[in-house]
């Protein structure tokens, strides 16, 4: 079934909505404005349906649910809904490489062909002209290195970042099993595919699958069990519906799939998650690798989390990207163009905004609109997952701020 939801149909249904919210707030006065916020995004029709979690150091101090997780079937949106976390997967393959990098069973200089032969002769694309079906390519100037990878500086895009690639067409007899690359690498910043590169490496270095690598050294420890590539049967019942939001502004929701068996695992994308689950992950962060108690498993290193914290890109920065695939994408809005900068698998904040996280915070998201942030300075964390295309939603992005400013008022 596929159900159209107008803006006016939205509000018109919202008290539909907010009874079907969990949400009956017995949180603290401050808390109970963030309930607010996101109560009011379901009732202007904004979003079909949102989880927030915000945590400290010490553990969650928020959770909200509000809106609709299948609408079809009339089920309401609950703290432990399951999203695709698509590339907040990122975060966690970049986390498992610099475990490896830890034990020194890889460095962040060693070229990638060291360990996949297929990098070997990377190419870049030197001239392109899709009307004349036209390339022509020339050797890389330098090898790939695993910092290349870690930081988006590899050459590697993707075709909603990229309308060269988007357009791109192998000639017959033409094998690119990396890239083509768009320019050489460390030479400039391009959110692509190289993450899902570091998941091949993890697997190469680790002797391992990265499902079994992400239960035994991340998820697992972490008592993350709702976060996998292949959810357990039991889980499948919390799977957020995807909706898609067309050029009118109107949001539809997409006729529901059973999630697929995964047997090659993406280090760019691919888990399953929710909210509570991840802000564990972020909590871990916030306290230096380690989640809290004395008795909480180390993940990494504290000097291996300041070092994935810390701008890896030099003068480069990370540059606002205007989307190829509309439908796939909005615009990158959300970096501060020219300003921000890239970690270790992480985007960086350089301003500061009054109300919003501090400088120096990381951050980034999934194409079904999921989000989180990282304030190492001020020791806050926040995760908003919503479900619908395309990524960057204007009325998405609203929300994630406005969430994130409320975070902030109540303490």
């Amino acid at each position: 079934m596929l159900t159209r939801l107008p803006f006016a149909g939205v509000v018109a249904g919202s008290l539909l909505l907010t009874a079907m919210s969990t949400q009956p707030s017995a949180q603290s006065r401050g808390t109970a404005a963030i309930d607010a916020v996101l109560q009011q995004a379901i009732d202007r029709g904004d979003v079909p349906g949102v989880v927030a979690v915000a945590t400290d150091r010490d553990g969650v101090f928020y959770t909200g649910a509000f809106g609709t997780a299948d609408a079809a079937a009339g089920r309401p949106m609950t703290p432990d809904a399951v999203f695709r976390i698509a590339s907040m997967t990122k975060a966690l393959t970049s986390v498992a490489l610099m475990q490896l990098v830890e034990q020194r069973r890889i460095g962040l200089d060693d070229p990638v062909a060291r360990y996949l032969s297929a990098f070997e002769k990377p190419q870049v694309l030197s001239s392109a002209d899709a009307a004349a079906r036209t390339y022509a390519v020339r050797p890389a100037a330098s090898p790939i290195t695993v910092r290349h990878l870690l930081t988006h500086t590899s050459g590697l895009g993707y075709p909603f970042t990229s309308a060269t690639l988007r357009d791109f067409t192998p000639r017959n007899g033409d094998r690119f099993e990396v890239g083509p690359l768009l320019f050489d690498p460390g030479t400039q910043w391009l959110y692509g595919t190289s993450t899902d590169w570091i998941g091949r490496l993890v697997e190469a270095v680790s002797g391992t699958s990265l499902e079994a690598y992400f239960k035994d050294h991340i998820t697992g420890p972490l008592a993350m069990r709702d976060t996998a590539f292949n959810l357990p049967v039991a889980a499948q019942a919390r799977l957020v519906n995807n909706w898609r939001r067309d050029a009118t502004g109107r949001l539809s929701e997409q006729p529901r799939q059973p999630p697929n068996t995964v047997t090659q695992f993406n280090g760019g994308g691919g888990l399953s998650s929710t909210a509570v689950d991840y802000s564990r992950f972020v909590r871990m962060l916030l306290n230096d690798g380690q989640d809290r108690g004395a008795g909480a498993p180390r993940i990494l290193d504290p000097r291996t989390v300041a070092d994935m914290a810390r701008n890896h890109i030099g003068p480069l920065h990370a540059r606002a990207l205007k989307t190829a695939i509309p439908a796939t994408s909005g615009d990158f809005s959300f970096i501060k163009d020219g300003r921000d900068t890239w970690g270790l698998g992480f985007l960086i904040s350089a301003d500061q905004v009054p109300g919003l996280r501090a400088p120096g915070s990381l951050s980034w998201g999934g194409i079904n609109n999921t989000y989180f942030w990282i304030d190492r300075t001020r020791g806050i964390g926040g995760v908003i997952m919503m479900q619908f295309l395309p990524f960057a939603d204007p009325k998405a992005l609203a929300l994630y701020e406005a969430f994130e400013r409320a975070v902030y008022a109540s303490r």
